[in-house]
């Protein structure tokens, strides 16, 4: 047995899934529109584990990348993967690949003023004991909280608001009105929004003094519902083994199946917590990373540039892995669903996601278009001689 790490690149899509008519998603392309769009787009070390063949092989069209010098010295499988989750939304790709599909939507809230149901708000508001609330309507959470985080500090009614996704945000001060008190808000709100068949509610502390200078903290805190069956995560728990959540991750899965969790945000971050727990890990087992801001910073925000810069940036930090890996260690390099910064709306792209496996014993080989993320989970089970799901099958 070894140790698996999965790089969870939130958001990265390559575009091509048959489906995505449907979602209204027709022609998004993550990957290809980023490097369409972005003169010079260097991705040597992902490029070389077959990120660009991955890609034809989910859309039939070659990526431009700019030419670079790979560093990492090692190969493995390329491919892409199509989803059969009922969304495009967080939970269903993540869960779908630890080996649980979401076959029926999640409930979502109206994206248009007012997006709560009244009655829902009044009885958050007589439970929390607060005056009322802010906003009330999907948005940019960047954005509304310079539109209202003065007017929040000054009433003391914290900012509500949704997206495409299938949550209710909550966004306060994370001195003037309390981190604590916020995530209790949050557990009341998650309680309320139950009969809706919502998926979670996001507590989005900030910190300023005034509109202009606002800044969203790293305690950000995603109370979700729990997966609807085990996954390998609590598989490879119950086995005996260590399952170590860096980032959302363990509130994506609502902390089911998670030994460990690192709490970690930014690339740089990320990272260096990515690295540390892979090389102290004592024995086998996982060590998981979703790298949100390629989602939340730049997918959302339709910011081609800062995408593209920190597509480089990951890719300039994978070298460092192949030091920390051991003989018979696997990583998988993926996506839970797509946000093509070039597309309209500010909505996740329904897209195939690429998937990249590699690690020292591992040689250059084509892993085909899988039909579902829940390969990944198969994959797992086989390698840890676990039971698997019967709904995928394994990579290796």
């Amino acid at each position: 047995m070894a140790k698996v790490v999965i790089l969870m690149m939130d958001s990265f899509g390559v575009g091509g899934a048959k489906d995505a008519k449907a979602f209204d998603d027709d022609g998004a392309n993550t990957f290809l529109h980023i490097a369409q769009n972005y003169d010079g787009l260097c991705l040597p070390n992902l490029e070389a584990l077959g990120l660009k063949k991955a890609g034809i092989l989910a859309c039939g069209v070659e990526a431009p990348l700019k030419k670079g010098e790979a560093k990492l010295g090692l190969r493995g499988g390329y491919g892409c993967m199509e989803e059969i989750s009922a969304g495009k939304d967080t939970i269903s790709g993540h869960w779908e690949m630890a080996g649980v599909p979401v076959r029926t939507d999640f409930g979502h809230f109206k994206l248009d003023y007012p997006s709560f149901p009244q009655d829902m708000v009044e009885r958050i508001c007589k439970r929390a004991e607060i005056p009322g609330i802010l906003g009330n309507i999907a948005a940019s959470g960047t954005v509304i909280i310079q539109e209202l985080g003065e007017e929040h500090i000054a009433s003391g009614k914290p900012i509500f608001y949704t997206s495409a996704d299938s949550n209710l945000q909550i966004a306060a001060h994370e001195e003037k009105f309390g981190l604590k008190w916020l995530y209790e808000l949050c557990e009341i709100a998650f309680e309320e929004v139950k009969p809706y068949h919502i998926g979670r509610v996001i507590a989005r502390p900030f910190v300023g003094d005034k509109a202009g200078a606002f800044v969203r903290t790293k305690n950000r805190h995603d109370y979700a519902v729990s997966p609807f069956a085990p996954t390998i995560l609590d598989k490879v728990k119950a086995s005996g083994l260590d399952v170590v959540a860096i980032g959302k991750i363990s509130d994506i899965y609502a902390g089911s199946g998670v030994t460990k969790k690192v709490l970690a945000s930014g690339l740089e971050e990320l990272w260096d917590a990515t690295l540390a727990e892979v090389r102290t890990l004592e024995g086998d087992g996982i060590v998981f990373t979703n790298f949100v801001n390629f989602d939340m910073d730049w997918g959302h925000r339709r910011d081609v540039k800062g995408y593209a810069e920190g597509l480089m940036y990951f890719d300039s930090r994978l070298p460092e892995i192949a030091d920390v890996l051991s003989d018979d260690d696997i990583v998988f390099i993926t996506a839970d669903h797509g946000c093509d910064p070039t597309y309209k709306g500010t909505d996740h792209t329904r897209e195939c996601v690429p998937v990249l496996m590699f690690g020292k014993k591992t040689t250059e080989h084509c892993l085909e278009r899988r039909k579902t993320y829940a390969d990944i989970a198969e994959t797992i089970a086989t390698k840890f001689g676990l039971e698997g799901f019967g709904v995928g099958k394994s990579l290796a």
